[in-house]
């Protein structure tokens, strides 16, 4: 019988590469991004709780329209604009940036460029 090895993706091996190096703490929690073909979910995690403390989509209520009207890169900034405001009012100020596997470029870097923006450090 012949034995076929299952090759692991360059998706597989990038998210586990990044996995690795990315430790957040109560005092540092982790920044996840999502992108999918038509939105961009964000959200901030402490790890050592397991708890998202913020999240924030293209799809969140209070950008809904105005996020509507732009390019998909633009809609990301504003998404990472707004997860910085939300972050600030909870009092975090340094975050781990978690890309999840997808390069950064494009609408994972407008959303991080967006959250810098706003105030928030990694």
């Amino acid at each position: 019988m012949v034995v076929v090895k299952k090759r692991t993706s360059g998706w597989d091996r990038r998210k586990k590469r990044v996995g690795k190096k990315i430790t957040s703490t109560p005092d540092r929690p982790r920044l996840n991004v999502y992108r999918s073909n038509r939105h961009i979910y964000a959200q901030i995690v402490e790890d050592m709780a397991g708890k998202t403390i913020i999240a924030a989509s293209t799809m969140t209520e209070a950008i809904k329209d105005e996020v509507s009207k732009l390019s998909k890169t633009d809609a990301a900034r504003k998404v990472g604009e707004y997860i910085g405001r939300l972050a600030k009012e909870k009092g975090v100020g340094k975050v781990v940036f978690d890309r999840s596997g997808y390069l950064y470029h494009g609408r994972v870097k407008a959303l991080a460029d967006g959250v810098r923006a706003s105030g928030i450090n990694f």
